[in-house]
């Protein structure tokens, strides 16, 4: 038994656009406040990504495939150290700090000068 499924042309440029839509409407009601951590928690979307630029490239046959398969692991990865970079810095704002220095404890310093005659 054999099961092939063929997308072409117009099928695959309406599945494109839909997917598009889907997602703009989706981020588009996040609250603002839960977006960076809804994208930095969907990192692993970004490395299926790769995964598909790859499989991509491997079974390209002409040059043009061969780059659009390039530029889809070029840009995925890019993508996904991008994201693994905001997860870090918004992680590093939930980090204690270190000890302050005595003067930013009690407040600014007073400092007399000496009068002048």
């Amino acid at each position: 038994m054999q099961f092939a499924i063929s997308i072409d042309g117009f099928v695959a440029i309406y599945i494109f656009m839909l997917a598009g839509f889907a997602g703009w409407v989706i981020i588009g009601h996040v609250p603002a406040i839960l977006h960076t951590p809804l994208m930095s928690g969907s990192n692993f979307v970004h490395g299926i990504v790769v995964v598909g630029g790859i499989f991509a490239l491997l079974n390209a046959s002409t040059v043009l495939e061969q780059a659009i398969g390039f530029f889809a692991v070029l840009l995925g990865a890019g993508n996904a150290a991008g994201g693994f970079a905001v997860t870090d810095r918004m992680l590093a704002m939930f980090q204690p700090s270190g000890p302050k220095p005595a003067h930013a404890r009690h407040g600014r310093r007073k400092t007399s000068h000496p009068k002048k005659a």
